[in-house]
């Protein structure tokens, strides 16, 4: 009779911290859930602000080039050299954004 109830009391006791443990790990499952979820909508917020800043970045060098129809720019002069600094961080940015477009692809 003392050996049921001794083993009773031991289930019992196994049964309510393996419960505590289920509704603890659900907890922070959730939690985690939640904060992969935060995260993804930052990097879809970045990628948003990345396209808008390399269109502008593109707007701006297709007005530059249009003001220089001419070949007015020279390249020593300061002028020129930010148009020849533009036009590299466009070629750049064209080279990464095309990358990233064509692994997306795949």
């Amino acid at each position: 009779m003392l050996t049921l109830l001794i083993l009773s009391i031991g289930l019992f006791t196994s049964t309510t911290y393996l419960a505590y443990r289920v509704w603890f790990l659900a907890g922070a499952l959730a939690d985690t859930q939640d904060h992969t979820e935060d995260i993804l909508e930052y990097i879809e917020t970045l990628e948003l602000t990345n396209e808008y800043m390399y269109g502008k970045i593109v707007e701006s060098y297709d007005k530059m080039q249009e003001i220089d129809r001419l070949g007015a720019f020279e390249k020593d002069d300061e002028a020129g050299s930010t148009f020849q600094l533009l036009n590299e961080v466009i070629q750049q940015l064209k080279s990464e954004f095309d990358n990233g477009e064509s692994e997306e692809k795949k």
